[in-house]
């Protein structure tokens, strides 16, 4: 939704320059729309965004909204924008743990 209007070059200078970011960063990518990503794609598809009765496959709805998946890419859990990383902390033990 044109909410990023830098380059992807401009984007992990400026992750690197104010939060000392020194590991690898994603390419920036559509999320939504027709340009989706495929990875995208997939998520959207086989998560809560999608509606099973009507065949409908929902928007992301923000930026920070969170997937958490298995080591076999099955979505587990959707958080919304506005839950915290920790939130999820136990959910990401369960699933370490297994």
């Amino acid at each position: 939704m044109n909410q990023e209007s830098k380059c992807e070059l401009d984007i992990k200078n400026f992750a690197k320059g104010k939060y000392s970011v020194d590991f690898p960063l994603f390419s920036k990518v559509e999320v939504n729309g027709p340009e989706t990503h495929d990875v995208f794609k997939y998520i959207r598809a086989n998560s809560p965004l999608y509606n099973q009765s009507t065949n409908q496959v929902q928007y992301i709805p923000w930026n920070f909204t969170k997937f958490l998946l298995d080591k076999d890419g099955k979505i587990l859990k959707m958080y919304g924008p506005n839950d915290k990383p920790q939130t999820m902390e136990e959910d990401i033990q369960k699933l370490l743990s297994h």
